[in-house]
């Protein structure tokens, strides 16, 4: 099994940033994909962004592309997402989640999910 532990959300103006991190332990060997995903209150759970565990593969959502950026911390083992000039549609909770397979966008490719961090932009 694989561990997933989301931090970083919290509370923003519009136009403003955060940093999320996903910091993952146990069976990593089989991570392939990390991804991050979303969902708002009435809303589906939608992919926002994925990378390759061990390549530079990156993937975004059209709606987060040139605002959004995801990157890796080798040493620490773990997956940030950096969002930038955020708007109050980005307001959802954040999950990130790991998929054995490559190039995974749809939330049913991923198999180990974090708990979700809690992302508010205020308008």
């Amino acid at each position: 099994q694989v561990q997933l532990v989301e931090s970083g959300g919290g509370l923003v103006q519009t136009g403003g940033s955060l940093k999320l991190s996903c910091a993952a332990s146990g069976r990593t060997l089989s991570i392939v994909t990390m991804g991050w995903f979303r969902q708002a209150p009435g809303k589906e759970r939608e992919f926002v962004a994925a990378r390759g565990w061990s390549s530079d593969s990156r993937y975004y959502a059209d709606f987060v592309k040139g605002r959004f950026t995801i990157s890796r911390d080798y040493a620490k083992n773990l997956v940030n997402l950096q969002m930038n000039s955020l708007k109050p549609e980005d307001t959802a909770v954040y999950f990130c989640a790991v998929a054995p397979t490559s190039g995974s966008t749809r939330a049913n490719e991923y198999k180990y999910w974090g708990q979700g961090t809690q992302v508010t932009v205020s308008s």
